[in-house]
């Protein structure tokens, strides 16, 4: 195990992190999601009515 040091105290670790796998993050989504969604906000119109003094 290895020491480590933090705010001048030591302490072991108690996990191992050489024996943990790799993860690979993907990006699932299609990339026409983003674009889709813009353009339906855009030509979505909302009429906002004041209520204030």
């Amino acid at each position: 195990m290895t020491t480590l040091l933090y705010r001048g105290h030591t302490y072991q670790q108690h996990n191992d992190a050489a024996h943990q796998a790799n993860v690979q993050l993907n990006y699932c989504r299609s990339v026409s999601v983003y674009p889709a969604h813009k353009v339906k906000a855009q030509k979505t119109s909302i009429q906002l009515t004041y209520r204030g003094l």
